[in-house]
């Protein structure tokens, strides 16, 4: 160990450069000096800009193709419909607090998607959202579990938030915040540590469940409603709780708050394998029920050449010949389908008729990797402002709201960044940063040597 530095890392899940640089700026005193002091700016998303990867890209360095992580849901061995579930365990490049504990320096992680289950750190670690519930091990070490047992009862890790329950939700979200960051503020100040990450994943929660109340440019904005400064209120109480954490450090701290993607109104969903069905892609072998989730049996595969998954963007699955059960694309015409199936996607227009700026990649267009189980073509409608919906049996193939439950809001390319050294004031804007450049960048202030293989490069600040 060669660096007398530390470094916390605050991961404000889905925070936007709109909200928090914009909006709410004046909102927040605490955010504001550090920017004041020190840098900011838009901090570029993973491809996809979702949670998971997102999270995990910028605590390895790596891009999601490296990681073989597109989303929380993966196709399971070439099926139709079985999934895999993408957690801790499937990330198997070195993450920046391995490095930093294979130098001697120790560690404090709580809530960064997906840590569970649980793995061995140099240092104390709580897992995130993906874990089931408190009675699951959470911890490590194991023996944390009862120790935080002490500080906070029946550790939250989640809300409901696609609910239409909106002042219950507002209890739940403020509740688990606070417990988060209650138990955080116990770990900074009672366990030895050189490098603390966390995330709070209300924030995002709260964005979801909450955009059109807040944002004047959402099409369901209604002057005057009930929750109109529930957004701006959320945001003054994380400055609070954030203030109180800054509190508890030393002038050898470097401060960095980032996000792992930002957000934006939703239009609307796009429902995909109605629209394939539109195209002539996709056949039915009946009508099902609107809403009905995908299933093999309901899909007549020797009429269909593609189908899809919905989420915060569109994954499209190619019906080969040899590789899927019962597959009709030869494999000599796969590239040939894959740019016809393009085309005719970016064709689709809007709900009343306007074009769209829909933007499609290959995997190999997205990344100098490709591992895992990845789609054959990853589909942001209209640029990422609609959302994908992977339900069927709808007349239409666009829908007023998430096929999932209420949700306002849609995933942006552009997050925040801002570090802070205490000894070294700054405040100034700098141009566009990736994700990929946060974990060389905190390397370099521990004096590690950056790996070779890492895909982003050290921040100047």
């Amino acid at each position: 160990m060669s660096s007398n530095k530390k470094v916390i890392v605050i991961g404000l899940d889905c925070a936007t450069p709109k909200t928090l640089f914009e909006d709410f700026k004046d909102e927040c005193p605490n955010i504001r000096n550090l920017m004041n002091k020190g840098v900011y700016g838009k901090l570029r998303s993973s491809d996809p800009p979702i949670t998971v990867p997102a999270w995990m890209v910028m605590a390895t360095g790596k891009k999601a193709g490296t990681l073989g992580i597109y989303g929380f849901r993966h196709r399971k061995e070439k099926s139709y419909t079985d999934f895999w579930v993408a957690n801790s365990q499937n990330i198997k490049e070195p993450k920046i607090w391995d490095i930093l504990g294979k130098n001697g320096y120790k560690s404090i992680i709580l809530g960064v998607p997906p840590t569970y289950p649980p793995q061995a750190i140099n240092g104390n670690l709580i897992s995130g959202f993906i874990t089931p519930d408190s009675l699951s091990n959470f911890t490590y070490p194991p023996e944390l579990k009862e120790e935080i047992s002490k500080v906070v009862e029946n550790y939250t890790f989640d809300v409901v938030f696609r609910t239409s329950h909106k002042e219950q939700l507002l209890l739940d979200l403020y509740k688990m915040t606070k417990m988060h960051f209650k138990v955080l503020k116990y770990l900074i100040k009672n366990k030895e540590w050189d490098f603390c990450q966390f995330v709070i994943i209300g924030l995002d929660r709260f964005h979801h469940a909450f955009w059109k109340y807040y944002d004047k440019s959402h099409h369901k904005f209604e002057p005057g409603n009930i929750f109109e400064t529930a957004m701006k209120n959320f945001y003054k109480f994380l400055d609070k709780e954030i203030g109180e954490v800054l509190d508890l450090l030393g002038e050898d701290t470097i401060v960095f708050v980032v996000s792992d993607h930002g957000a934006k109104a939703m239009k609307g969903c796009i429902c995909v394998n109605m629209a394939l069905e539109k195209l002539g892609l996709l056949t039915f072998k009946e009508r099902p029920t609107p809403g009905t989730r995908l299933k093999e049996d309901l899909i007549d595969w020797n009429k269909t050449y593609a189908w899809g998954w919905g989420g915060y963007y569109a994954r499209i699955f190619l019906n080969v010949k040899g590789r899927e059960k019962f597959g009709i694309i030869e494999p000599s015409e796969y590239e040939n389908y894959r740019r016809s199936i393009t085309e005719k996607l970016k064709t689709i227009p809007d709900n009343v008729g306007n074009p769209m700026k829909t933007k499609i990649f290959k995997p190999e267009d997205l990344y100098e990797n490709v591992r895992g189980d990845a789609p054959d073509l990853l589909v942001y409608f209209d640029d990422l402002n609609w959302r994908s919906a992977g339900t069927i049996g709808y007349k239409s193939m666009y829908l007023d709201e998430n096929d999932t439950g209420p949700d306002d809001a849609v995933h942006d390319y552009n997050g925040i960044f801002i570090i802070y050294d205490p000894l070294v004031e700054k405040g100034k804007k700098l141009e566009t940063k990736n994700i990929l450049d946060i974990a060389p960048t905190i390397l370099n202030i521990f004096e590690i040597n950056i790996p070779e293989d890492l895909e982003g490069k050290s921040i100047e600040f």
